[in-house]
């Protein structure tokens, strides 16, 4: 059976950076045609106050509408695409030359078995300088690899199959990704694509690592306490 991925973007208020992320899902290597095996790139939004569902559709990319909330936004692009691979993102990313080979090297038959479930996910690269980044990026890698505990905007790559054995992504208002991440390691590997993914560094740079590395352990520790992720989801958005 040919290749062929379904990209699903969860997007709100992203009317100015999701255009670069579709830009580069249509970008191939040296100038060449667009990669075949991408079937459809589907972007779900949240109700979206600018423009981030027209630029999506300019862009060519099919447009579906749901009450904000990531995780029932990629539930819905999952439920709503045909492939038998699903490519989950953040409107926010930026793909990193060499994706396409990384991906098509992943699901080559004599690298995943059939028998073997597995999901993948990109490694962290947060747009800005400073050691502190870089480092930030390293526990990033640490914690994916060892820990098998990759996030959200590190982006995952799964079959169907696998994602549908996992329970896929329930609608959660946060933590979405740690939950759907938590129940795919019980079940088989997540592995790295061995390429970058660039996220935007605008919270670390307004914020700082520290602030923002110490809210998001104290909100995913609150979580898998039993914390409401609508509460988890407030407090996360007062705080942004």
């Amino acid at each position: 059976m040919a290749l062929s991925v379904a990209v699903v973007i969860a997007a709100r208020r992203e009317a100015e950076r999701l255009p670069l992320l579709l830009a580069d899902l249509q970008q191939a290597p040296g100038g060449k045609a667009p990669c075949s095996w991408i079937h459809e790139v589907l972007v779900v939004d949240g109700e979206s106050p600018d423009r981030t569902a027209r630029v999506a559709a300019l862009a060519g990319a099919a447009v579906r509408s749901c009450s904000p909330g990531r995780g029932q936004q990629l539930a819905l692009g999952a439920a709503q695409s045909e492939a038998p691979w699903l490519l989950f993102l953040h409107a926010d990313v930026r793909l990193q030359p060499g994706w396409q080979q990384a991906i098509e090297r992943a699901l080559s038959p004599a690298i995943t078995p059939k028998a073997q479930p597995c999901a993948w996910w990109f490694e962290l690269a947060i747009d800005g300088p400073g050691w502190v980044l870089r480092l930030l990026e390293a526990a990033v890698s640490w914690r994916s690899r060892v820990g098998q505990m990759p996030y959200g905007d590190q982006g995952l790559l799964v079959s169907r199959e696998f994602y549908r054995q996992a329970g896929g992504f329930a609608p959660l208002a946060l933590m979405e990704d740690l939950d759907l991440v938590l129940r795919l390691r019980r079940l088989g590997r997540l592995r790295s694509l061995g390429v970058k993914l660039l996220v935007d560094g605008r919270r670390w740079h307004q914020q700082g690592v520290p602030a923002v590395s110490w809210r998001n352990w104290r909100l995913r520790r609150a979580w898998r306490r039993g914390a409401d992720s609508l509460e988890l989801a407030r407090l996360y958005n007062a705080s942004a």
